[in-house]
């Protein structure tokens, strides 16, 4: 049961970096945190691509967490008002937040199978970079 835990912390976690950042991406005026945006959104795509093919091996299908989409909610209001430089903020404390849980969980998770806490790890890792990324724009 870990692995599944595991697996569906990495979807959702993915999956509501989408859509924050299809929700962000039409608010921002600079073409090159733009770029990094759609880049991100790329990432994540190929990662729940990923972790949808691990469910299949398993049997299971992810399940989205009714938490994520209550945060969700919190930043399509939050956007409303925000400039490049705050909406780069945002998804910088948004990032930071998710590196968290992923580790928590890669942590709480730690006797799940290779491929589920190496997926978990590249997730983690994705995060890591895109922050950094997104840091010149504050």
């Amino acid at each position: 049961m870990n692995n599944i835990e595991l697996l569906n912390n990495i979807y959702n976690n993915a999956y509501m970096l989408c859509i924050d950042i299809n929700n962000i991406i039409v608010k921002v005026n600079n073409e090159k945190l733009e770029k990094i945006l759609n880049n991100e959104l790329e990432e994540y795509l190929n990662i729940i691509k990923e972790t949808k093919d691990v469910f299949k091996k398993y049997g299971k299908q992810e399940k989205l967490n009714n938490s994520y989409k209550i945060l969700n909610n919190k930043i399509i209001n939050e956007l409303k008002v925000l400039k490049d430089k705050n909406i780069a903020k945002l998804v910088i404390e948004k990032t930071n937040t998710n590196i968290i849980d992923i580790i928590e969980n890669i942590n709480k998770y730690s006797d799940s199978d290779v491929e589920i806490i190496t997926l978990g790890n590249k997730l983690k890792a994705t995060l890591e970079k895109n922050l950094n990324e997104l840091k010149k724009y504050l």
